[in-house]
């Protein structure tokens, strides 16, 4: 499987920025990328590991339910 680099911008769109069959020549190059980053724009640079590039986009975009444990409400 390999890992997927994504820019993920403005309304969660996720633009492809490249694939890689190992872990380290994806890590290097997203950390690249983030330090080209402009801190005012909001965009984030993601990379994740799927079996191809409709399911690393899903895994992406889905929503994450909130731990309620984390969620400070017992204070």
């Amino acid at each position: 499987m390999p890992y997927y680099v994504f820019r993920q911008g403005m309304f969660k769109v996720l633009e492809k920025q490249g694939e890689w069959a190992s872990f380290k020549e994806a890590r290097a190059h997203v950390n690249e990328l983030r330090k080209t980053l402009d801190p005012k724009t909001g965009d984030k640079y993601k990379m994740i590991f799927a079996d191809n590039e409709i399911a690393a986009q899903e895994t992406l975009m889905a929503e994450r339910e909130l731990d309620a444990s984390l969620s400070g409400d017992d204070w």
